[in-house]
């Protein structure tokens, strides 16, 4: 059964009450933090990735954030640097950043809602899954360059390719 066909369809529906709908459907551990505000947490099969879901009601966009922690050595820097650019052009929604302070590192997306559009529950549900998704597809480069000695380039390759077809 479609996320759709599972919920009352109305123009009120905040997009955090979508998302905690979704958490609840796929068993994933949740907080509603706020009103317009919702974290979880959703395996993966390298970790566990912390999502953050944020309403912004001022500019009508649905914030995502997917962290996880990472700590690289300090000389490691400009090579994670390096590969974060390398990974951002190959990410067409959304992108990597480093938050230095916190050791985390960030997969971040954003949808415009603007001129009260409404996002559907199959469309937040991709939002999400497309965060680790690219967060699982990538961490082993991540890890390869701050704790394999890798380059940037090296470390690329190893990422595991979308999958196109079937087996």
């Amino acid at each position: 059964m479609a996320l759709s066909e599972q919920y009352i369809e109305s123009d009120d529906i905040h997009p955090i009450d979508l998302v905690e709908h979704i958490a609840e459907h796929h068993e994933w551990e949740f907080d509603r933090i706020a009103e317009d505000q919702i974290a979880m947490a959703v395996e993966g099969q390298w970790r566990t990735y912390s999502i953050t879901l944020a309403w912004s009601a001022f500019d009508e966009t649905l914030r995502l954030i997917c962290t996880y922690e990472m700590e690289p050595p300090e000389g490691r820097l400009p090579a994670v640097y390096d590969l974060l650019n390398r990974v951002n052009d190959l990410c067409w929604a959304g992108c990597f950043t480093w938050w230095g302070e916190q050791n985390l590192m960030v997969y971040r997306y954003g949808l415009v809602l603007t001129g009260e559009q409404v996002a559907g529950p199959e469309q937040i549900d991709t939002m999400i899954r497309t965060a680790v998704m690219n967060c699982e597809r990538f961490y082993p480069a991540f890890q390869l360059v701050t704790w394999g000695d890798r380059s940037p380039a090296d470390s690329l390759q190893v990422a595991i390719a979308e999958a196109y077809g079937r087996a």
